[in-house]
């Protein structure tokens, strides 16, 4: 297949994906699902591939959806949201329930859904400079995959996503076992490949079922419905009309993010 948002490549057993939008920091927009999903059908349908190693070209692994590209796109009602947050964070899963280990490796921003993507993954690895966050509600939208809380403690989780904290550095993120491992920087990919390569040598059936096995596990304590509930929440929020909220949007649609930010920080400032 040709790709415009995405490369797929394999090296050995080891499938690359590619996230490819280098000018946009691999902000994800609706062709990145579409592609995404296609190069996951692929992959997984390839006997000769035993694992998927996702990344990101340019400077950032992911930063995200993309917000402008949503706000200018056709979801009006609430059944539009709906759909576009169940196909969100149908893509997300993908990688979490893929029949194939999944490694992200992280470099840059990775943020918001490149966050939820990498928390999807089996096993993350990150070089030193990597900054991981959830800044969603700093913009006024809202977590498709509420998938930190499964990871880190209640008050960890809170303060990220209520203060939608963007900055959390890379020796954090180790220590809250975001990730499986920091390298030196610009080692991400390679580190990623090398973790891929000893899992490759496993049997492929025996790492299916045991990843199925696990991911039961998180089943039975209610994964699966937890997430369910969190993009109920993400719909609501996204369908929420209040003034502040059309203002924010209005001015993102005119002027860009940058613009949209700064009109929040300096209503937030103002003594009025």
């Amino acid at each position: 297949m040709t790709f415009t948002t995405i490369e797929l490549a394999q090296q050995g057993p080891i499938a690359l994906l590619g996230l490819n939008r280098p000018d946009k920091l691999n902000a994800i927009n609706a062709t990145m699902i579409d592609e995404i999903n296609a190069a996951l059908d692929q992959v997984e349908a390839d006997a000769s591939v035993q694992v998927i190693v996702i990344h990101g070209n340019g400077r950032a692994f992911c930063a995200g959806f993309d917000l402008q590209a949503g706000v200018t796109a056709n979801r009006k009602t609430e059944a539009d949201w709906r759909a576009a947050i169940d196909a969100d964070l149908e893509m997300i899963m993908r990688f979490w329930h893929s029949p194939k280990p999944t490694i992200a490796a992280l470099h840059g921003y990775v943020l918001a859904g490149g966050f939820e993507i990498a928390l999807a993954c089996d096993m993350s690895v990150c070089d030193s400079s990597t900054c991981f966050g959830e800044p969603e509600l700093c913009f006024g939208s809202s977590i498709v995959a509420l998938l930190l809380s499964w990871y880190v403690n209640p008050k960890r989780a809170k303060k990220m996503l209520l203060s939608g904290q963007d900055r959390l550095p890379a020796d954090e993120a180790l220590g809250y076992g975001i990730v499986n491992e920091v390298v030196a920087e610009g080692e991400a990919l390679n580190a990623g490949l090398a973790l891929a390569r000893e899992v490759a040598l496993m049997d492929a059936d025996s790492v299916r079922m045991t990843k199925q096995a696990i991911n039961q596990t998180y089943d039975i304590m209610g994964l699966g419905k937890a997430l369910r509930m969190g993009a109920d929440t993400s719909v609501s929020i996204e369908t929420l009309e209040t003034e502040l909220r059309r203002q924010f949007n209005q001015i993102l649609r005119r002027d860009g993010m940058k613009a949209a930010l700064a009109w929040r920080e300096a209503r937030l400032n103002s003594d009025g």
